[in-house]
């Protein structure tokens, strides 16, 4: 079993710093680590990206995001290496762009329509389906949030001039980033920080705090009930799911993410981290 993680772009035999504590308690767990290079995944150059993995057995990767077609392509690569991905790029895809999970946690997440592409017609069609009051637009797999008001927040889905300004100002900030289609989203009052939690088969492993704000820690005994049957249905080995309190006291999925990619709070040591995802069954793929 592996773990892989970005290689130090100015020293490409050494993890990244943003992994290397991962890496440190991955090999003092006994877990054999390997770097690729990310850079390379990303200008789609997988083959070379993977020249530093020892051939044979399953891997975990912890990185930084990748589009699902370069990770389809990093797949291949280790595939030609004898080494699988414990994530295939299918089960990637569906856990990082918003339409692979959506219908599945539908009762636990804010309504939701999209559109394939960022055409004009496109985006009233769905706005129009979303129907009247405020929603919050993303793309398939990000958004724009610390750009509240100007690229996320659509106070009224009935003015189509405003909004269309938020959707366009939106595609501008993400640039070639920009992933799948627009998505509207019902706008739900929260009022808790959102809580980050770690699931591995459909199982929870490990609950904190979100990245954004590490500090701000989740209640303790957090009811997932209602959550983990409909997480275990989606069949997805390796995920992160954020949650926040509405306004009525009940917890609401806000993001589902591949937890390969998924980034882990300040408040959470690594020791930790690795400790729960091992334990949790990241190990072996059936």
């Amino acid at each position: 079993m592996m773990l892989l993680v970005p290689a130090h772009p100015l020293r490409p035999r050494r993890p990244d710093d943003h992994f290397a504590s991962e890496a440190h308690a991955a090999r003092a767990a006994g877990i054999d680590v390997a770097v690729v290079d990310h850079d390379a995944v990303a200008r789609d150059d997988a083959q070379a990206a993977v020249t530093a993995v020892p051939a044979g057995g399953v891997a975990v990767y912890r990185g930084w995001m990748l589009h699902s077609d370069r990770y389809a392509g990093f797949a291949d690569a280790l595939t030609a290496r004898d080494v699988t991905l414990r994530t295939s790029a299918e089960q990637y895809r569906r856990a990082h762009e918003l339409p692979g999970w959506y219908d599945g946690l539908a009762a636990v997440t804010p309504t939701s329509t999209w559109t394939t592409g960022a055409e004009r017609t496109a985006f009233d069609q769905a706005r129009t389906r979303l129907g009247g009051g405020a929603a919050v637009l993303r793309d398939y797999t990000k958004s724009m949030k610390h750009h509240w008001h100007e690229a996320a927040f659509i106070p009224d889905l009935t003015d189509p001039e405003a909004a269309w300004q938020v959707a366009t100002r939106f595609r501008e900030l993400r640039a070639d980033d920009f992933t799948g289609g627009f998505v509207l989203r019902a706008f739900e009052r929260l009022t808790t920080a959102e809580a980050r939690t770690w699931w591995i088969g459909g199982a929870c492993v490990l609950v904190g705090a979100h990245p954004d704000t590490p500090d701000d820690l989740p209640p303790t005994g957090l009811d997932l009930t209602t959550l983990t049957p409909l997480v275990a249905a989606l069949d997805l080995p390796f995920v992160t799911i954020d949650l926040a309190r509405r306004d009525d006291g009940v917890w609401r999925v806000i993001e589902l993410g591949d937890g390969q990619v998924s980034d882990r709070p300040t408040s959470i040591s690594a020791d930790d981290f690795v400790t729960a995802l091992w334990a949790g069954g990241v190990p072996q793929r059936q």
